[in-house]
């Protein structure tokens, strides 16, 4: 119903240009991954270990300078959201999600403790993946997990494995429906 009320400019131009946007940063967060799983074989260093004595504005936490830094920002509230979409969309959670006017107070605690939760692991999951190296207020690099290669490896390999097959699905899905809706074989 949304999608009929929606203007030809919306359906048209909007909706198009979030789906480009969409995967445009996923596929630029599966190849920052890919480019990490390279690091991690090759360089001992690209550990997500805490950082030693490096000062802020004395180093630049990007290869690319500011530009860099600004799709780092971008790349973190992208998978910020992705993973609260991925949160209330997955079969477990879906009841938690709050509704308009009618929404008890253990629903609302619970939504507050998983927002919470996934907030909280937000600065590892990105240091994990090699989206970024600095450390957001807290010496998160000092996990003793964070230095097993085995696990970070897998870990990597894992979100570019899993994001390449949804993106492969989602894209290739969606253009064989169409060209099976232009072709008329849905009859």
């Amino acid at each position: 119903e949304l999608r009929h009320r929606a203007s030809p400019w919306q359906r048209n131009l909007g909706y198009p240009l979030a789906m480009l946007g969409l995967l445009a940063l996923t596929g630029i967060s599966v190849l920052i991954v890919c480019f990490h799983v390279l690091e991690l074989l090759l360089d001992d260093a690209a550990m997500p270990r805490g950082m030693q004595d490096a000062s802020l504005g004395q180093v630049s936490f990007s290869i690319f300078g500011s530009f860099g830094a600004a799709l780092q920002v971008v790349l973190i509230f992208y998978l910020m959201v992705s993973s609260v979409v991925g949160f209330y969309s997955s079969p477990f959670f879906t009841h938690l999600l709050p509704e308009r006017q009618d929404t008890p107070l253990t629903k609302i605690i619970g939504n507050c403790v998983s927002l919470l939760v996934l907030s909280s692991a937000l600065p590892v999951f990105s240091r994990t993946l090699g989206i970024t190296r600095f450390d957001l207020l807290g010496d998160f690099g000092r996990f003793n997990w964070l230095g097993n290669f085995y696990l970070i490896f897998l870990y990597n390999m894992g979100f570019a494995g899993l994001s390449t097959l949804c993106l492969v699905k989602k894209v290739s899905w969606a253009v064989q429906a169409e060209l099976i809706r232009a072709l008329g074989e849905d009859r």
